[in-house]
């Protein structure tokens, strides 16, 4: 049998592992995840790798990739600049789901036309305005399309993206190729999303190709999808919002493959995210509501992942109210100051050791910012620009702002990925208490140091020293691991009604996971094990397992469980269409081509059975997919009127499973 190559680009380590036959692990790898260019840690990774395991390139059969990029992106609210038209609709509409926050002001276009739910056209979409607003649109990088009823027909959102690609040559998104269900402002927010992660994905699979050719592996290269399924490199381009929770949903695959965990909480941390999904039964359940991600609920199909803004490299924020003070950590992911002095010391250490001898503090004391090469920095504002022209190599953020107002220029660069930010984090703090060695520790000190002279609101420094500052930021780790674990364990806790966040820092929750002993006796915990996975899970998890009363499951490979999952995961790809009743005796399939009239009920379901299942298949095949398999399920919903049984509608899915295509 061939070699499987599975690789996992975190927010800070890349990794890769060899499978012999499924079944065996051959050799694993750690890179550093290279932020400007990702491909570069992938070469890295699966160099050692080779090198560990002595094979040949040429013995690899399959390369599977798993990835946060995506995901990173939307929590941190990257990403390249889009355009929308919005056909059918007004502009309140914009308003629903989150879909203005998510446009962030980029351009929309509210474009006349739009069908019904029968699919009847409602109003001619108007193409002549289409042409005249592209005449003025510029600095994007992609259009998203939706159209009201686009999913009961999708002739106006096919045209509108006909008339886009003409006229611009960019890539376009269509609301009714990403979800095949109604609700138009959360499909419109979906392929706003989408459109706005093709550049970066595009990148990234296209540098990483070129690496493994460099490296003369020639195998096929494949995607992990936020539902833990495999798609080739190709639909991962076109539909890069379908690898959102790509990593996690390869981290609770690869927990499953590891541990033979059947009920357990899997909880994966990673440099940016800690993600966290239930096994019941060795399946992880898919979420019915869409991936939640960012703070956005999509279409997309995916693991039902609950996903926080804390990791390893999450910055640390100095929490001054009340006389005692304290930190929190996240949600967004900064450099760690250990890390970046480690690549720069000349532009790093000098400066915090001047920083040190100041008398008083600063405000930007050990916070550093440096430009990612590559990045577009199309359509700034002259101010942004101006900032952006001051950032050569590493510099200390109080040497680029000169001005207040320049703070939100800052901003908004580090938001569109343009610079990245570096600052103390937990990965920063274990360094300074020996957990870690990885980087620079004279740097990770002095760092704390500074961050341990902030005052708190009685006047006090925050920490007598680094050392003290370093345990006060693991321990906010394991309070909010512990947090995140409880709220998932409510959310899946059909028993409760009220809010998962509320039920786990209630202080009789609280209480007992202290073991309160007074009048009253208070025990508490969580009831089932806890997989740990991550590079720094047994760094950090112990702790955790403690304050909740649970078992801990730290597995032998668990830091590269992404990796592992994205090697042993199967094709699927589905595909779900409708039929409903306009009028009595006329039964009408809502399929790709547009609407179509039967006679019977049963008729046009055979019809778009029919359809669902060459398009599954054929979307399978296009995944990379052999040995392909289909199953069927149809929810028809009929009504009683007058002693009689009325056909309603009928929805049907079609999925086909497959092994991935390998290299023989």
């Amino acid at each position: 049998m061939s070699l499987l190559l599975g690789v996992d680009t975190g927010g800070t380590y890349t990794d890769a592992v060899l499978i012999r036959d499924e079944k065996d692990v051959v050799a694993t790898a750690k890179a550093l995840t290279t932020r400007h260019d990702l491909a570069e840690g992938i070469g890295q990774a699966v160099a050692e790798v080779l090198a560990a395991s002595g094979a040949a390139p040429g013995e690899i059969g399959m390369a599977a990739l798993s990835t946060t990029l995506a995901t990173n992106a939307l929590v941190e609210g990257q990403g390249g600049r889009v355009a929308l038209v919005y056909v059918g609709f007004a502009e309140r509409d914009l308003d629903k789901h989150g879909l203005r926050d998510a446009l962030k002001g980029d351009p929309v276009l509210i474009l006349a036309g739009g069908h019904d739910h029968a699919g009847q056209e409602r109003e001619a979409v108007d193409l002549d305005a289409l042409s005249a607003w592209l005449e003025t649109v510029s600095g994007v990088s992609g259009f998203a399309v939706a159209a009201q009823f686009a999913t009961r027909n999708p002739a106006h959102e096919n045209a509108v993206a006909a008339a886009i690609r003409e006229t611009t040559s960019k890539p376009v998104s269509c609301s009714h190729h990403l979800s095949a269900r109604l609700n138009g402002p959360k499909r419109a927010l979906t392929a706003v999303l989408n459109a706005r992660l093709i550049g970066m994905i595009a990148r990234l699979i296209g540098r990483a190709e070129e690496r493994l050719n460099d490296l003369g592996i020639d195998a096929p290269l494949m995607v992990v999808r936020g539902d833990g399924a495999l798609i080739s490199a190709d639909m991962a381009r076109e539909k890069p919002i379908e690898t959102i929770l790509s990593g996690p949903a390869a981290s609770i695959v690869g927990a499953g493959w590891l541990t033979g965990a059947q009920d357990a909480l899997v909880s994966d941390i990673g440099g940016t995210t800690t993600d966290i999904a239930l096994l019941r039964n060795g399946q992880p359940a898919i979420d019915p509501d869409g991936a939640r991600v960012g703070g956005f609920r999509t279409m997309v199909e995916a693991v039902a992942m609950h996903t926080t803004g804390l990791g390893g490299d999450s910055e640390v924020h100095v929490r001054s109210e009340g006389l005692d003070g304290g930190v929190t950590l996240g949600p967004r992911r900064v450099v760690p100051i250990s890390l970046l002095a480690h690549e720069a010391p000349e532009s790093v250490l000098p400066v915090l050791e001047n920083q040190d001898h100041s008398t008083m503090p600063g405000e930007f004391d050990g916070r550093f910012v440096r430009r990612v090469p590559g990045t577009d920095s199309d359509g700034l504002t002259a101010r942004d620009e101006e900032v952006l022209a001051r950032i050569e190599g590493v510099q200390c953020v109080a040497h680029v702002l000169r001005t207040r107002i320049e703070r939100q220029s800052l901003r908004r660069l580090w938001d569109r990925g343009i610079v990245q930010m570096s600052a103390v984090t937990p990965s920063d703090a274990c360094h300074v208490l020996g957990r870690l060695d990885a980087w620079d520790t004279r740097a990770a000190k002095l760092a704390l140091g500074l961050l341990a002279r902030k005052r708190t609101g009685a006047g006090e420094p925050l920490a007598r020293d680094a050392e003290n500052m370093a345990r006060m930021i693991v321990d906010q780790m394991t309070e909010q691991t512990s947090l995140a674990l409880l709220e998932t364990a409510f959310a899946e806790d059909s028993a409760f009604d009220a809010a998962p966040g509320d039920m786990a820092r209630h202080v009789l929750m609280q209480m007992g996971l202290s073991h309160h002993r007074g009048l009253v006796r208070l025990d508490a915990g969580l009831n089932l094990p806890v997989v740990g996975l991550g590079a720094s899970a047994r760094t950090y998890y112990p702790a955790v397992g403690e304050r909740l009363g649970c078992e801990m499951v730290l597995p032998e490979h668990g830091g590269v469980a992404n990796a592992i999952g994205a090697v042993v995961g199967r094709v699927t790809m589905r595909r779900t269409g409708m039929v409903t009743a306009p009028s009595e005796g006329r039964f009408r399939m809502h399929g790709e081509d547009g609407p179509q009239d039967f006679a019977a009920a049963e008729a046009a379901m055979a019809a778009l059975e029919s359809d669902l299942m060459s398009r599954a298949r054929a979307a399978a095949e296009a995944a990379g997919a052999e040995d392909i398999h289909l199953r069927t399920a149809r929810d028809i919903r009929r009504s009683q009127v007058e002693a009689r049984e009325v056909f309603i509608e009928a929805e049907i899915t079609v999925e086909a499973t497959g092994r991935p295509r390998i290299a023989r």
